[in-house]
């Protein structure tokens, strides 16, 4: 239009090209508007999504560049606090448990130990969920949710050992919920639809076991395909499943209100007081009537020989009437005190109902083909907590997928903790709902009076906080409860017989629920793998964090699908739970450590938006986690503990090196300035005495070390132990060669590494070596641990009258050891020393013994030997005597002393001249009152010391 335009609207924008890219365009409000964003909106962008943490998990990939063009970055669908968070966790805590193994553990545990295990649960969920919520709201969490803040809280280590196990226990899950989907279509929707059909009564759990497996593989590729195709549509199915969930516990709710009224018709039929299976079973009687002819019913088919009245029949049957009651008595029927105690039993006995006579059979043996209601598994408290636990373990399904929040920092606390809360009201509202196992007759109980029973009517008036388990104690019969499957009435599921209208409400809304916890657990669990893999701290697992453009993780999610088929071969719900309960309890309980940690080390950097927090609490929910583990099982405990070690100890050798300001390293740095203030307290005791090294190299002008091997002698002679520092000296000012000590201090710290040399590096300026040599001696170390013994070469050309300087340095450094009371080492010819690699196979390490060195020089070849290097080598102790001296008593003498100083040593005495000796050596080594007075001090006895 001939007008001019303003190149760029934006804030120090000179690049011409980029300031037509935006001619006639207005200036962006939101970022999606322009394919690249101005500065202005780049800067406001990166403050909104500040971390403090240098490296996160991008939540998704950007667009690859297709011939040099820019591409808009797909995204994926960014969900809020209810669809994100609050949806998932209702989904998988109203799962599998809920519907198919809770009111079966409230018939076997007892109303008591129920509430119990309920609260026990609930409480170290909730304490979890608190410390969850102050870690989510401590800045940014991105794609990653539990691991990203256990890592980020305890470093890479502990966070990549409890990420992966927290995954498989995710993925578990999922099979769990496939595995509850498939049981609640072949036997309560389907049961024609099985495949495998058993022979006899022995083989129908085998049965069971492979049409499991069959339909739990096609049903796990179903859904594996829906969640490939996106998370979106994993959404729209929530919302449906979820409405299945509510009208499913509002079945409930009505079911009970209306059985206090008028309870609902599921008789069970009982011979003596043994529960029968109505499976054939038309009539609950013996005979029936048929035309004017009176004849057996099925049920006497079952027992006899045939149906005629004069077939021989089962003695137990014969001896015994067949009883009919009510399996749904309802809430004001007053079985709460029958159902008030524990009835746990062992696998393959008969569920019998407490309170009922019968006349017990000559033969004890039990024919499993009879029509009887058998536990198929043996039951007890611990085995009950940890098919239980995995119902209250849905609080971290939104936290899996925060990669698809639009605010995690905000939605996690918010979402779980309502959705806890919502879960929490149900369940101390609604009736529990069948568990894994069965359980059979205990110790009997009297059926109560019909006057008792009008008095145990007023528990209905206890709190809420409790009605829970007192519902379904309440208005079930015990042998009801205890019958898993529902084969007292009719294959119902027995929470489905106390629902109204219909019993198929329950089934449907369990079908639906427990297909979209599954869906759940296998969008949450490959995301956290992407998180773990993208981080890069197992090297083996990086290509599992690619994925569709859309950040969608695909490789992750076909890893997910082939560790969930192992869930799935296993085939037992109730086996699979265990194995989950202790991942996630592992999970929660460094969860709990992490927020424990970071508020008691009070760091700056701990500032959580979330304030209903305290360190106790943490502390309370970590000990009921792991107190919860060893509950469930000890020894799947002891495994899952392994299993998190051995990682945590592959990521600390194999791992890539991270720096997020962890809280262990805030502990470590506690711990060290706590140590270094104990050693200020005194000197330390001879028996804890070592030598603590400062090693002095030289480096040449390429800040290399000239003599590595005196490095490879000091990792021999240390083994790691005690305190070495490597110390160096530049000539010059420290302004000027700043760069060069850095670059000498790499290059020695490389050198030590190579070496195995575990300590620190020292390097300083100085405008002569001589003072910079003091400097270290003097201001190296910290507090209490200083070094007490200086390493060094032996001087180079210290003949040459040209290099005088070399020798004064060293004569110097003399002086300032002697001053300072340090052990001073010289290794001489130290080119010629023994790399790390090598290996003696014989030789010896020679020791020429001066009586007043303290004994180090014993020391020292003892500390080489400890060495595979020097670990062959035997010691050889040297001793000068003169031709007067008894020099078989001076070997006798030194070999006691060596015996006492628990040394094995060859010794040998050297006799010699006085004219060879010289007055110093004399002076110093053969006085023979200062050996006396050695031997004195090791408490030698009067006969001994007279030889002297």
């Amino acid at each position: 239009d001939g007008n001019p335009k303003e190149s760029s609207p934006f804030i120090n924008s000179t690049d011409l090209e980029k300031g037509k890219e935006y001619d006639g365009k207005n200036m962006a409000l939101f970022e999606e508007e322009m394919d690249t964003s101005p500065m202005v909106s780049s800067l406001l962008s990166g403050l909104a999504n500040y971390t403090n943490l240098p490296q996160g998990s991008r939540e998704h990939e950007e667009a690859e560049n297709n011939e040099g063009a820019k591409k808009k970055p797909v995204k994926a669908p960014r969900m809020g606090t209810f669809m994100g968070v609050y949806l998932p966790c209702l989904q998988n805590i109203f799962g599998v448990i809920l519907f198919l193994r809770l009111t079966w553990v409230v018939g076997i545990a007892g109303i008591l130990e129920s509430f119990c295990m309920v609260l026990l649960c609930c409480s170290c969920t909730m304490l979890t969920a608190i410390s969850m919520s102050a870690i989510a709201t401590n800045g940014v969490v991105p794609a990653g949710g539990s691991y990203y803040m256990i890592s980020r809280s305890l470093g890479p280590e502990f966070g990549g050992a409890v990420g992966l196990c927290f995954y498989l226990g995710t993925t578990f899950a999922g099979a769990m919920y496939i595995l509850g989907t498939i049981e609640i279509l072949l036997a309560y929707i389907f049961p024609p639809m099985a495949i495998f059909k058993a022979e006899d009564a022995s083989g129908e759990a085998a049965a069971m076991l492979n049409n499991m497996r069959v339909y739990g593989t096609c049903v796990l590729t179903c859904m594996a395909t829906v969640v490939f195709v996106g998370v979106k549509y994993v959404n729209k199915f929530a919302l449906v499943f979820l409405g299945c969930v509510i009208l499913s516990i509002l079945a409930i709710y009505a079911g009970v209100i209306k059985s206090a009224i008028d309870p609902p018709s599921f008789p069970i039929c009982l011979l003596g007081n043994r529960t029968l299976s109505r499976h054939g079973i038309d009539v609950c009687a013996k005979i029936v009537q048929v035309g004017n002819e009176s004849m057996g019913s099925q049920l006497w088919e079952l027992f006899c020989s045939s149906r005629l009245l004069n077939a021989s029949c089962d003695e137990y049957f014969t001896q015994n009437n067949v009883t009919e009651v009510e399996g749904i008595p309802g809430a004001a029927s007053g079985l709460i005190q029958e159902n008030l105690w524990s009835t746990y039993l062992p696998k393959g006995v008969i569920i019998e109902k407490a309170g009922m006579t019968s006349v017990p059979p000559s033969d004890p043996t039990i024919n499993l083909d009879q029509p009887y209601v058998f536990s198929d598994m043996t039951s007890y408290f611990t085995l009950l907590v940890g098919i239980y636990f995995p119902s209250v373990t849905g609080i971290m399904a939104g936290s899996n997928r925060s990669g698809d929040l639009r605010d995690a920092q905000k939605s996690i606390p918010t979402g779980t903790i309502l959705a806890i809360a919502t879960t929490s009201a149900v369940w101390s509202k609604a009736c529990p709902s069948g568990r894994v196992t069965v359980a059979d007759g205990a110790s009997p109980l009297r059926l109560p009076t019909p006057e008792g029973r009008k008095n145990n009517a007023s528990f209905l008036d206890a709190p809420t906080d409790i009605s829970s388990v007192i519902l379904f104690g309440a208005c079930i019969e015990g042998v009801v409860l205890r019958d898993k499957f529902g084969e007292a009435v009719n294959g119902n599921l027995v929470v489905g017989t106390l629902a109204w209208p219909s019993p198929w409400v329950i089934v449907f809304g369990s079908f639906f629920s427990t297909c979209g916890a599954g869906l759940q657990s296998l969008t949450g669990a490959p995301r956290l793998l992407q998180a773990i893999s993208r981080d890069g701290i197992v090297p083996f697992l990086r290509v599992f964090g690619h994925g569709k453009a859309n950040g969608e993780p695909t490789w992750a999610l076909l890893l997910t699908a082939c560790i969930c088929e192992i869930g799935i071969l296993i085939a037992s719900l109730d086996e699979v739970a265990p194995i989950l309960s202790m991942f996630f309890l592992m999970c929660y309980m460094f969860v709990n450590l992490a927020c424990a940690v970071q508020t008691l080390l009070r760091t700056p950097n701990w500032r959580p938006r979330f304030r209903y927090y305290h360190w106790t609490l943490s502390f309370l929910g970590m000990s009921l986690c792991l107190a919860l583990m060893f509950i469930c099982s000890w020894y799947y405990a002891l495994v899952a503990m392994l299993i998190a070690g051995l990682i945590y100890k592959y990521i600390e050798y194999r791992g890539a090196e991270k720096e997020w300001g962890d809280g262990i390293r805030g502990l470590s740095l506690s711990a060290a300035r706590y140590a270094l203030l104990r050693l200020e307290e005194g000197p330390p005791h001879t028996k804890n005495w070592r030598p603590q090294l400062l090693v002095l190299v030289r480096v040449d002008q390429d800040q290399n070390v000239v003599h590595p091997q005196l490095l490879s002698f000091t990792n021999q002679m240390k083994a790691g132990k005690g305190l070495t520092i490597v110390g160096s000296v530049l000539e010059g000012t420290f302004l000027d060669n700043h760069p060069q000590v850095q670059r000498a201090e790499e290059s020695i710290r490389r050198q030590m590494e190579a070496e195995k040399v575990k300590g620190f590096c020292h390097v300083v300026t100085s405008s002569n070596v001589r003072d910079g040599m003091s400097h270290l001696i003097q201001a190296s170390g910290l507090g209490g641990l200083q070094h007490n013994a200086v390493l060094v070469g032996w001087p180079r050309n210290w003949r040459s009258k040209e290099d005088h300087q070399t020798w004064r340095n060293f004569i110097e450094l003399v002086r300032e050891t002697t001053a300072g009371h340090m052990a001073l080492l010289v290794a001489k010819n130290v080119a010629m020393f023994p790399a790390n690699s090598e290996r003696f196979s014989e030789g010896h390490i020679d020791v020429w013994w001066i009586v007043h060195d303290g004994g180090m020089l014993m020391l020292l070849p003892f500390l080489l030997r400890q060495h595979k290097v020097w670990r062959k080598c035997k010691m050889r102790i040297f001793t000068v005597a003169q031709m007067d001296d008894n020099s078989i008593q001076m070997k006798k003498d030194l070999t006691t002393f060596l015996y006492h100083l628990r040394i094995t040593a060859e010794v040998e005495v050297v006799e010699m001249h006085e004219s060879d000796i010289s007055a110093y050596t004399y002076e110093k080594t053969l006085v023979m009152e200062q050996r006396s007075q050695i031997l004195k001090q090791m408490h030698l006895t009067k006969t001994e010391r007279e030889r002297e």
